[in-house]
């Protein structure tokens, strides 16, 4: 456990920056090591790439299942990417999972984070940086699962994606991995030290000691 004394709600964490930067890489190194948290798999329109497999990395969706969806109002967030494909979160597993103490880990980009920041305002918001531009252009190349135009395309959008840092609770420069999964346990801890649910549990229990 992340700390002592257990939450009875748990928290939404959003690991959020441009393509490329090693959100998902930071995200799966935690779930490694805390059996509190648990990944969001989100949905999408995409086709499916080899070696996904479909409730790991996404719910592969229709145009037409994903839209239902929306009209059902069963996302927490969505977003259509350079006009093509919809990525979105699916309310009720974040909800259920929420409510059994259990944190969420959202994996998602900057538009639909700035979604959730509005539409959760207790989401711990932590903006995962590249060391450097030239870096993270090398990371986008190096996955090889994009075509040269679409690498240009995510590049230039995580120009504009960097600008809106300041919107973030935290920053993590996702320069050495292992680092920078230690800065973001950090930020898990203070979250639930912080938070009002804890607090109260404190005073609950040093009251009860008076007693």
């Amino acid at each position: 456990m992340l700390i002592d004394i257990v939450n009875k709600t748990g928290n939404l964490i959003v690991l959020s920056g441009p393509s490329g930067v090693g959100k998902g890489t930071i995200g799966a190194r935690l779930l490694e090591k805390h059996d509190d948290l648990c990944f969001s798999v989100s949905a999408t329109t995409r086709e499916m790439r080899e070696g996904e497999q479909v409730g790991v990395n996404y719910y592969y969706k229709t145009v037409q299942e994903f839209q239902e969806m929306i009209d059902n109002d069963e996302f927490l967030e969505y977003m259509q990417v350079f006009g093509r494909n919809y990525y979105g979160t699916p309310r009720k597993f974040v909800e259920e999972k929420l409510a059994q103490g259990i944190s969420v880990l959202l994996d998602i980009d900057v538009q639909g984070a700035m979604v959730v920041k509005k539409n959760y305002p207790e989401a711990v918001m932590i903006f995962i940086a590249p060391p450097t531009l030239a870096e993270l252009h090398r990371r986008l190349v190096g996955r090889g699962t994009d075509t040269e135009e679409a690498i240009e395309r995510r590049f230039a959008e995580a120009k504009t994606e960097l600008k809106l840092v300041n919107e973030y609770d935290y920053v993590v420069v996702n320069d050495d991995l292992e680092l920078a999964v230690e800065d973001v346990e950090c930020i898990l801890r203070s979250s639930r030290l912080a938070g009002k649910e804890y607090k109260d549990e404190l005073f609950r229990t040093l009251n009860a000691e008076e007693a």
